[in-house]
């Protein structure tokens, strides 16, 4: 008896060494991974850049994989250009109410606006003039208010668009998997934009059908006045997708890399993204969440993010909040920017500011623009870029300066997200900071 219990001890102590030995395996085996996993949140207000960044990242670490997604951005860039059309006659029935009655005859002068190939002036949306106003009558009304002209043309253009801008709700609804929403979570739109879509098909060929004359009311002085008094707010994708409306409208179309960044998504919760980083000859795994819309009740749940990347769009100080039309959209940045840096579950976090859509303020100031008309501190001072983009870059750093509850640093960086090439070196000198942040995170720095 005692022989065998002696063997049953031997025994009970090989178990249980054995499962000390898998247990002591599995700590390493989570302590590696753990080493080996990034993470990082974009955050930032609404169209501030956050999508486009995670694409542009995507584009830089994992090129393939986007450009095997190239198709399934195919119905969200109809999604666009249907939602930007909704808007500009949304805007003109209200200051063109005759508009929204049906034509009485097809206005004889219009002359259909042809795809760059076959004519020149075709990429100028600022030269455009209507044959209908070439042609008008000389009387010295016409000549001083031509708009009296445009109703028939309105409505003639109206009556041929309206049928596509119709399909936006079930191409929403579609892209959305049945919800009625126009934000949806990304994943789900990938999801099902894979499949084939009876929708998209037919929204194809509505395009296709009426690219002229989604070109004329786009060039139409009705609706240049609009965009030139700030009457119409469009996307800034919006422009993009118009100005390319012959080549989006053609049947083989497939978004391009630019396409795929231009693209505007209203995001719904935290969206991650995942890819696989190589440094120094180690396989780090990514790991990029999108937080959209939620403000401060996603925070428990990223204490351990290795970095921020704040986005703060500079481009839209003469902008204000959709929800709170009192709200400068410069001073919700900041407000959000005061958060991140008052949170103590990130005060561990590398803290990435990136002053983003510097192409747009560039393009606001030159055409004269006045920063102290929206935002009164400005003051006096000089309304070119180098001072506007270093007076809100002070303010921010002085955020951070006084509200930061850490001793970390803060990178700073102006960017324009559609520049490929700038945002490209812009994201190395980035991965860089986050990994230096990370190895030391983990202990191995």
């Amino acid at each position: 008896m005692g022989s065998q219990g002696k063997g049953n001890d031997a025994d009970a102590t090989r178990v249980s060494n054995a499962i000390d030995e898998e247990l002591r395996q599995e700590r390493e085996a989570r302590k590696r991974k753990s080493q080996r996993e990034v993470k990082v949140m974009l955050l930032g207000q609404a169209e501030s850049g956050k999508s486009t960044l995670q694409k542009q990242m995507q584009l830089y670490y994992s090129s393939t994989t986007l450009d095997r997604e190239k198709p399934t951005w195919k119905p969200i860039v109809y999604f666009n250009i249907l939602k930007a059309l909704r808007m500009i006659f949304e805007e003109l029935d209200t200051l063109y109410p005759a508009i929204t009655q049906s034509p009485t005859s097809t206005p004889g002068s219009l002359s259909p606006v042809m795809p760059p190939s076959t004519a020149s002036s075709a990429g100028n949306v600022f030269s455009y003039t209507p044959a209908s106003l070439s042609h008008s009558s000389n009387s010295s009304y016409h000549s001083h208010h031509p708009e009296a002209s445009w109703t028939p043309e309105l409505q003639y253009l109206r009556s041929k668009i309206l049928p596509l801008v119709a399909s936006e709700d079930a191409l929403a609804s579609e892209l959305s998997g049945g919800i009625s929403n126009r934000a949806w979570p990304l994943p789900d739109i990938r999801a099902t934009a894979a499949k084939p879509s009876p929708v998209t098909n037919i929204v194809a060929k509505t395009l296709l059908a009426t690219q002229h004359e989604i070109m004329e009311i786009w060039r139409h002085p009705a609706v240049r006045n609009l965009l030139r008094t700030n009457k119409l707010y469009l996307e800034e994708s919006a422009a993009f997708f118009l100005d390319n409306i012959f080549r989006i409208a053609e049947p083989e179309y497939i978004p391009s890399i630019d396409d795929v960044l231009h693209v505007r998504v209203q995001t719904l919760g935290v969206t991650e993204h995942q890819f696989d980083v190589a440094m120094g000859g180690i396989q780090y795994h990514w790991q990029l969440y999108d937080v959209g819309g939620a403000r401060q009740a996603w925070a428990p749940f990223f204490d351990d993010a290795t970095a921020i990347i704040f986005l703060a769009p500079i481009s839209a100080f003469d902008q204000y909040l959709e929800e709170d039309p009192r709200t400068n959209r410069i001073d919700d940045s900041l407000q959000l920017f005061t958060v991140i840096c008052t949170n103590k579950l990130l005060s561990k976090s590398a803290l990435i500011l990136m002053l983003n859509k510097t192409d747009l303020l560039k393009q606001k100031l030159a055409a004269g623009i006045k920063v102290r008309k929206y935002i009164s501190s400005y003051g006096d001072r000089p309304n070119n870029y180098e001072e506007v983009s270093e007076y809100f870059r002070a303010h921010f750093i002085q955020v951070q300066k006084r509200k930061d509850t850490s001793t970390r640093s803060l990178y700073v960086h102006f960017t324009s997200m559609l520049d490929i090439r700038a945002t490209q070196s812009i994201i190395v000198n980035v991965g860089e900071a986050i990994m230096r942040q990370h190895l030391s995170g983990v202990g191995l720095a």
